[in-house]
């Protein structure tokens, strides 16, 4: 399928007039790119530290498509409809200087085309790769995983996901029970599974991502893992559904926000001698993350461990 994209050059407080202006004419697949600064509450929902943006430089570009097999026409309908429509647009509005661009494209380049960088890759023995990629020397891996992230929940090319799966690696043991906080595509928790621990559980505060993670799961051959939606800090259901004094590992990929007010109450889910395995930290971060723990009567600090500008904090807790 052959697509005609267009691309409208303007201004970030232009950008939901022209969106609006779009709408109006019947187009809703739209995508806005800007420099906008991440919010705060954007940046907790996607639990993970980000490094610093480039500087917003106020410009902004609206995408929408036209299908060409059903709009076989050389000159698109649908580009003098928005004509006119920012035309009408700009009698009541200033809006500078609108530049309107044509590209063609297929549907894979805008809708898969994210799969092209999601190639099989190895973390010290441990396969990654993606459903639609074949291995042919699969077996000489310690384990393989089997992983369709889609474009949301991570695919363990990340510094803090390797770090954490590193720690798994050195921790999990065939009697280990695994608690993954932020388990986003299942990827920690699985490996967890296929590195030999009897009993492991993820939880996630985004519905989608422990859909994810179960259909992830079932792609590995694995049934046995309990997953559940909810707040590990402030669900008082979750918690008692979570279970206390259960766990020997428990892993958290997530941002150093959320760690520090996580590892205050995450101890009355650990056995006593249990791992506490932290990531999503960036280094600016680490002393905060580190000292928060030293603070902590209820654990000791194992190890710090780092991949590029990432930080892994490891702590044990303490009866």
């Amino acid at each position: 399928m052959r697509w005609k994209k267009f691309i409208i050059e303007t201004t970030k407080d232009k950008e939901d007039l022209i969106s609006g202006a779009l709408i109006e004419v019947g187009i809703t697949n739209i995508e806005i790119e800007d420099k906008s600064q991440i919010t705060k509450e954007e940046k907790e929902a996607m639990h993970i530290d980000i490094l610093p943006e480039l500087e917003d430089d106020g410009k902004a570009r609206i995408f929408f498509y036209e299908d060409m097999d059903t709009s076989p026409l050389e000159e698109s309908v649908m580009l003098e409809q928005v004509r006119q429509a920012i035309k009408e647009l700009g009698e009541f509005v200033d809006l500078g200087d609108v530049v309107i661009k044509e590209e063609i494209t297929d549907e894979k380049d805008w809708i898969n085309k994210w799969k092209e960088y999601f190639k099989p890759f190895e973390i010290d023995g441990i396969l990654i790769k993606p459903s639609w990629e074949n291995v042919d020397n699969i077996n000489d891996y310690q384990i393989a995983v089997e992983l369709d992230p889609g474009t949301a929940f991570g695919t363990g090319l990340h510094e803090t996901t390797r770090l954490c799966i590193r720690q798994l690696k050195k921790y999990v043991k065939e009697d280990s029970v695994v608690l993954d906080v932020g388990c986003g595509s299942g990827i920690l928790t699985i490996i967890a599974k296929k590195l030999g621990a009897n009993y492991c559980f993820g939880i996630d505060i985004d519905k989608e991502a422990v859909e994810a993670s179960k259909e992830n799961a079932l792609k590995n051959g694995i049934k046995d893992i309990e997953w559940l939606d909810g707040d590990m800090i402030t669900g008082k259901t979750t918690q008692q559904m979570v279970g206390h004094d259960k766990y020997n590992i428990v892993v958290a990929n997530i941002l150093a926000e959320v760690i520090i007010p996580l590892q205050e109450m995450i101890y009355k889910h650990m056995v006593d001698g249990g791992i506490f395995i932290m990531s999503g930290i960036i280094n600016t971060k680490e002393e905060t993350v580190c000292k928060a723990i030293k603070d902590n009567p209820h654990f000791e600090l194992v190890e710090v461990t780092k991949d590029g500008e990432w930080v892994s904090v490891t702590a044990r807790k303490v009866g």
